[in-house]
């Protein structure tokens, strides 16, 4: 918010505080936008790139998270490997090595995947399994509560350089590179390792990236396997992160039409007496920022009035 506010006050300082104006509204009251020397409030073009970088300093917080997130996956995977390795015999199926087949089970049981090329048939693998599967949605929740930090600084990001009227940033176009690169080694390795048809490779590679996962196809082999360790983590994430920036890309072309025309549009004798929050027949930069941003939507009058009464 704070960059947002730094942003509008540049923008009405270049427009509107180097000449003071006095405009007239439809039922003869004079209304002023209030004079500001440019040189005692403008900052130089260098402190708003300091700006931003102090603002990405906010990630600090949330990276830190997403560290802690990874090292749970990895005790996660590294206890669910152990325990269903232990009980290796109360899990039947095809088998090929015992610890790659106790962390394909955990992964395949995390990502809801679930195959059934390996399931448990005793009291205690079925109970391990209820275990790991609730613990594994909630890893999943904390994924996504990450992903949903992120897409809310991402917007933060937005707004400050729509403020800017920077270049547009498109991350769909790079992840649907990789996308694409993904899908097509996944569906090589299928067909090559696995020595499944071309209809079963597609069919066993799309019901795994959606965790569809029928059972009827599946990674049987070892080399397989350990290709599936790695590829239904990636592919997952990957697939839930496309999603994430189309629905990114979504709102950051709203965001930036409403942005826009907020900015862009001219003032009216309507907009100065809205602005006008003292009613001394003034508009002041911190008003005209305000009303801006009540139009952006980022605040509302139910937010202003209780500070204006402290004020």
């Amino acid at each position: 918010m704070m960059m947002i506010l730094d942003s509008l006050y540049l923008k009405i300082s270049h427009v509107h505080c180097r000449i003071s104006m006095r405009k007239v509204s439809s039922r003869g009251e004079d209304f002023a936008l209030l004079q500001c020397p440019a040189s005692e409030y403008l900052r130089p073009e260098q402190n708003d790139i300091q700006s931003l970088q102090h603002f990405g300093s906010a990630f600090v917080p949330q990276e830190i998270g997403m560290k802690q997130v990874l090292l749970f996956l990895v005790v996660y995977l590294g206890v669910g490997t152990l325990c269903f390795f232990l009980i290796r015999n109360q899990i039947k199926g095809v088998k090929t090595n015992g610890i790659l087949d106790a962390l394909y089970f955990c992964v395949v049981t995390m990502t809801t995947v679930g195959y059934g090329d390996l399931v448990p048939h005793t009291t205690l693998a079925k109970v391990l399994a209820c275990i790991f599967v609730f613990t594994g949605m909630s890893l999943g929740r904390h994924i996504l509560g990450k992903a949903a930090d992120y897409l809310v600084d991402k917007q933060q990001i937005l707004m400050v350089k729509a403020m800017h009227l920077h270049g547009k940033v498109n991350p769909v176009d790079i992840l649907k590179e990789v996308e694409t690169h993904k899908v097509k080694y996944k569906f090589l390795m299928a067909t090559n390792v696995e020595n499944l048809k071309f209809i079963d490779a597609f069919y066993c590679v799309c019901s795994t990236v959606t965790t569809l996962g029928y059972g009827d196809k599946s990674l049987s082999t070892t080399a397989g396997r350990v290709f599936a360790v790695f590829w239904i983590l990636s592919s997952t994430i990957c697939l839930a992160q496309f999603f994430l920036y189309l629905t990114e890309l979504y709102i950051e072309k709203r965001q930036r039409s409403l942005i826009k025309w907020v900015l862009t549009r001219k003032l009216t004798f309507s907009d100065l007496e809205a602005a006008d929050l003292d009613h001394d027949k003034a508009v002041s930069a911190a008003e005209f920022i305000i009303y801006k941003l009540k139009e952006m939507w980022k605040i509302s009058k139910e937010d202003i009035s209780p500070l204006m009464e402290r004020f």
